[in-house]
């Protein structure tokens, strides 16, 4: 990269935190910290985009500097430290009205407001979560909207009857622990950096994307560079214009002092 491009482009750098900007010890380098630091001194933007809730990124990023932050996947988007429009569920006691009524024992939790709502013990599938808010009837929900549903399921063939249930605007798919997921179709991580772009006024093709996994590749594709470090699924691995250091070699930094810096 020329050094004119430095001078003159202003870029959104997104990235993945586990497997990706995290260490595989969940930590964040002094040296990646001061990158980042540096970055956003220059004028770029530093965005995170992962898959975790808010209450679950924000002590691995408490001491580095974020502009704006994708949680779930893009339902939760928060931008200098402010939420702003996610893609979320809307009206979601109707959609847990409609599921309880054909299934009354159905195991329901719900992501909002960065709370675990729950009408089961969630604390044998999430050990220590001290957001968890038991609720069996999630009268606290009314005219809320919720990041994701949560079902216990048993199998995918049990997961498909409640796929039955849902409006054409959510999808659910299958998690680990047997877990259903519901979520709003536009939850992506690359509508959330199609929306960050306009907020910051930046062209995708001066966005740069890191990640490492399978609900990476959208983001990958859609943004002008996308990178993978060098740890990341071989299957990902495809969808990259480059591959730069390790998580565990701080990739990220190293990437963005080489060729932002």
């Amino acid at each position: 990269m020329s050094e004119k491009s430095k001078e003159y482009s202003k870029k959104i750098i997104v990235t993945d935190l586990d497997g990706t900007l995290l260490k595989d010890d969940k930590s964040i380098s002094q040296y990646t910290s001061d990158v980042i630091r540096r970055l956003c001194n220059s004028g770029h933007k530093f965005v995170i985009a992962t898959a975790r809730p808010l209450r679950a990124a924000k002590e691995f990023v408490a001491n580095i500097d974020i502009n704006a932050g994708i949680y779930h996947n893009g339902a939760l988007i928060y931008m200098d430290g402010e939420k702003t429009d996610g893609f979320q569920i809307d009206n979601v006691i109707t959609l847990i009205d409609k599921i309880l009524l054909e299934y009354p024992q159905a195991a329901i939790a719900v992501e909002a407001d960065d709370v675990l709502y729950s009408n089961f013990d969630a604390d044998r599938l999430w050990p220590g979560n001290g957001f968890i808010y038991t609720n069996s009837n999630f009268s606290e929900l009314i005219e809320k909207k919720a990041d994701k549903v949560i079902i216990e399921v048993s199998s995918l063939e049990d997961m498909k009857k409640y796929q039955k249930l849902l409006p054409t605007d959510l999808y659910i798919q299958l998690s680990e622990n047997k877990i259903g997921m519901i979520m709003n179709k536009k939850a992506t991580k690359s509508n959330g950096i199609s929306f960050l772009a306009q907020k910051f006024n930046i062209d995708v093709e001066n966005i740069i994307a890191f990640g490492d996994d399978y609900n990476d590749i959208d983001m990958l594709e859609f943004c002008g560079t996308g990178i993978c470090v060098k740890n990341a699924v071989d299957d990902v691995k495809v969808f990259a214009n480059q591959i730069c250091d390790t998580n565990e070699n701080d990739g990220v930094a190293k990437w963005i002092e080489e060729f932002i810096l």
